[in-house]
């Protein structure tokens, strides 16, 4: 018998700390309570991608429905730590101008394969990412909330990647074609979507949204918050999800490199000015 999934009432609120509040922190979980809440959009799509398989369907809808409570919960810290923060009109604002596309009946990645595969990549960024924000977090009640949502990302990760198994014979998708997708999935973590919540969220009315600039806002202070073992733990989960050995000398090297690389870029942002958005 499964566990009772957690409640916004299971969160310690009356721990919240308004002097351990850090600026940075605050954007970037009000940006990320936008993504989340946005969950449900996405278990429409996968729903039409896998039309003909109730049994990932019913997994989708749940797995959106957890993804939903992220973002309500971390807007209701926001709104705590920020009481001028309007949710609603945040959304309404991200809606506006990022819409994903839900009248799809075919995966974006080529294949069911491919689509279980780039979810995969999915969950190990969002796990590594708010394992990166606990770490980082030192207001109490931010904290335990980046604990369980990290947790439920791991196993949103696992979740996706039983169902990868199921269709890896029949789409007969090989190594490199799922490497190809893993790759193309990380690159957009630097797309519209997370500069637009950036945007919506935290922006001023009547502000022009810059992509550029708001990307970069956005990406200055989520590298600042990763630590390299966060980062191996990351990669390993990738390459499993791609086909490869988890367990390779190549994990830890990979993980070196990526924490120099987002360490390099995230200076020579600081220098550009980027953290003033």
């Amino acid at each position: 018998m499964q566990d009772r999934h957690w409640t916004l009432d299971d969160i310690p609120w009356h721990k919240f700390d308004a002097a351990q509040v850090d600026p940075d922190l605050l954007k970037v979980a009000k940006a990320a309570a936008l993504v989340e809440f946005n969950g449900d959009d996405y278990a429409t799509y996968l729903c039409n991608v896998f039309r003909d398989d109730p049994l990932f369907s019913d997994a989708a809808k749940t797995w959106a429905h957890e993804e939903v409570q992220h973002g309500l919960v971390l807007a209701r810290w926001a709104k705590l730590a920020d009481p001028t923060f309007d949710f609603e009109r945040a959304v309404e604002r991200f809606r506006s101008g990022y819409n994903f596309p839900l009248d799809l009946n075919e995966s974006i990645r080529g294949s069911r394969c491919g689509e279980l595969v780039a979810r995969c990549i999915v969950e190990v960024g969002t796990s590594s990412y708010y394992g990166s924000l606990f770490d980082a977090a030192k207001e109490p009640v931010l904290k335990e909330i980046c604990r369980r949502i990290a947790a439920d990302e791991l196993r949103h990760y696992k979740l996706f990647y039983t169902h990868l198994k199921r269709y890896l014979d029949k789409d007969k998708v090989g190594r490199t074609r799922r490497l190809m997708v893993a790759l193309g999935r990380m690159g957009e973590t630097e797309g519209d979507e997370l500069a637009y919540a950036y945007y919506a969220a935290n922006a001023p009315d009547g502000e022009t949204y810059d992509r550029k600039r708001y990307s970069r806002a956005y990406m200055v202070r989520a590298y600042g918050y990763y630590q390299e073992e966060r980062i191996e733990r990351a990669v390993a989960m990738i390459r499993k999800a791609a086909g490869l050995d988890p367990r390779s000398p190549w994990t830890m090297r990979l993980a070196h490199v990526a924490h120099r690389v987002m360490r390099y870029r995230r200076d020579r942002l600081v220098a550009s000015g980027a953290t003033a958005a």
